[in-house]
């Protein structure tokens, strides 16, 4: 017997059937959707890590927000060369030199191909800017030869600080007319200081940075300490950012981003340094800059940077800068500014840690300088184990060099621990790290199999050169200025 389905209940299990097709294609549908989206946000994150340059593509673009992530590290194989500026008629009974300023600066142009950015405080590079007949001016007039020449060939931007009227201009005129591009950076306006910094980035894998400024007296007359880094992108890269900021901030009418685009940022600062082979040794590497308002996201302050220094250090201390003040120096009203002095006093005291300070002295030395430095020097106590030494350096000069202004000086502005050599371009004074533009290098190589070599080995050596030589007088609490400087 043949039992037949009734007509409705066919069409509702038609209906039934085509309700749960309908659910199982959008089911499926909406599971392909999620997929496909998974995927372009896969290949999305692939192609960002690719198209930045120097960063590991297992690392996020920095983002302010964030937190930074671990150390980066580099390839590229670096080579750092100390450079020095030793002025005419300076001896040392010693087999510690290093290559020229001035040799490094011919040989940085002799290599460029592409471009040369210089962050600079003043340009002075001829004898007609200073006046004078001195035939050691001839060193600087080479380079600003040779800079013309090369501004003609490729591209040259010069970050300077806005000029006074009374200094002269002749220098930044020529290299102008000669196809450089020159934006001047009115950090009076900005901040009331000035744009203090020294160095050079060349074809965006060279780097110079140290003490001279573009002053003909600075690679004849003056003693100077800077570095050069050559074939090490990601560090040229990383300081290039600095200069971008002046170059910035070198526009007509513009203010200090707050905070600055993420193009500025960067990941490597002294909590991230970067981790690249640095003379084929392994290295730590950060930039740090001044003021505050000028580092982007990631950037060390310049005056952490050395508060850190200091903090890591288990031995030893020393630093070797032309003026060393616990105050604002340009401030007016008068303002105590005792950050660094503090803290030297506290690593003397609480680790027992051996603090040198080797400090310029000549016509312009403020009297004022001296009362700190022999406070300073009083915590010395060889029974606590206290060790603060404090020492002058004079740079002789016969009658012919007295008439060369603002010259006869060590100019050298650096720090170098038992861990880090740290090379600047700053005094030691607050208004440096609060309202003027500078910069450092610091560099940690203490893993290196072959301590000798390593950069703050040959800091340190560089120190007790100068420390032990002839030039050097002990600071004692009858020290008169008169009679030093």
């Amino acid at each position: 017997m043949k039992t037949d389905v009734p007509y409705n209940r066919m069409v509702d299990l038609e209906w039934r059937r085509e309700e749960t097709n309908r659910r199982a294609q959008a089911y499926y549908r909406c599971i392909l959707g999620l997929a496909t989206v998974a995927i372009v946000l896969l290949v999305t994150m692939a192609l960002q890590n690719l198209l930045m340059p120097g960063v590991s593509s297992s690392h996020p673009a920095p983002n302010p927000r964030l937190p930074l992530p671990l150390a980066r590290s580099c390839s590229d194989p670096c080579k750092i060369v100390l450079v020095e500026s030793i002025p005419e008629g300076l001896q040392f009974n010693s087999s510690v030199s290093h290559p020229s300023i001035y040799q490094a600066w011919l040989d940085l142009m002799e290599d460029a191909r592409s471009s040369l950015d210089i962050a600079s405080f003043y340009w002075t590079l001829t004898n007609k800017d200073t006046g004078t007949y001195e035939p050691t001016a001839r060193q600087g007039e080479a380079v600003l030869e040779r800079l013309a020449k090369v501004s003609g060939k490729l591209s040259v931007r010069i970050a300077v600080n806005t000029p006074q009227e009374s200094q002269p201009q002749d220098d930044l005129k020529l290299l102008n007319s000669s196809g450089a591009d020159i934006r001047t950076v009115d950090m009076r306006q900005l901040t009331s200081g000035v744009l203090h910094t020294k160095f050079w980035v060349v074809d965006k894998k060279h780097i110079y940075i140290g003490s001279a400024n573009m002053d003909w007296r600075s690679l004849t007359q003056v003693k100077e300490l800077g570095a050069v880094v050559y074939n090490c992108s990601c560090l040229a890269a990383d300081l290039g950012k600095i200069f971008e900021a002046y170059w910035f901030l070198g526009q007509s009418g513009q203010k200090i981003p707050s905070p600055w685009p993420s193009s500025f940022s960067t990941p490597y600062n002294k909590d991230t340094p970067l981790q690249l082979p640095l003379n084929n040794t392994a290295s730590s590497v950060y930039l740090s800059s001044s003021p505050p308002s000028f580092c982007a996201a990631g950037r060390t302050p310049d005056l952490q940077s050395i508060l850190s220094v200091m903090e890591d250090a288990n031995q030893f201390i020393y630093i070797a800068v032309m003026n060393y003040l616990p105050t604002m120096e340009f401030s007016h009203p008068k303002r105590y500014w005792a950050n660094i002095d503090t803290q030297l006093r506290r690593m003397a005291y609480e680790r027992r840690v051996k603090v040198r300070l080797l400090i310029s002295c000549w016509a312009s030395t403020q009297p004022v300088m001296l009362p700190f430095l022999r406070s300073l020097a009083s915590v010395q106590d060889p029974k606590s184990k206290l060790d603060i030494q404090v020492r002058l350096f004079v740079v002789p000069a016969n009658p012919k060099q007295k008439e060369i202004p603002f010259a006869r000086v060590n100019h050298n502005k650096y720090m170098v621990t038992d861990k880090v050599a740290y090379i600047g371009t700053s005094n030691w004074s607050g208004d440096y790290f609060v309202s003027t533009a500078g910069s450092a290098l610091v560099v940690n190589q203490t893993e290196s199999q072959t301590p000798e070599l390593t950069v703050q080995s040959q800091l340190k050596a560089v120190f007790e050169r100068d420390w032990y030589s002839t030039y050097s007088t002990p600071l004692s609490q009858s020290s008169d200025l008169r009679d030093l400087c």
